[in-house]
């Protein structure tokens, strides 16, 4: 049995490596981490990390209805 088959599961896989901006989320995550980790745990870097956290599950969202 091919799991791609199976509606839920070839969903998700359709949104891997071929698709650059889960790609781009996925090298920027670290970044983010990195940025709070050398400046605090500022306005502007939980600012960042909201924005990034909910672009990245809206994102998913958005390719997983699609």
């Amino acid at each position: 049995m091919n799991p791609g088959r199976f509606p839920p599961i070839g969903t998700f896989l359709e949104f891997g490596p071929e698709d650059p901006v889960f790609g781009l989320l996925l090298l920027a995550g670290p970044a983010v981490v990195a940025l709070i980790a050398a400046s605090g745990r500022t306005p502007l870097t939980l600012g960042i990390t909201a924005g990034y956290v909910v672009f990245f599950f809206s994102y998913v969202l958005y390719r997983g209805t699609r």
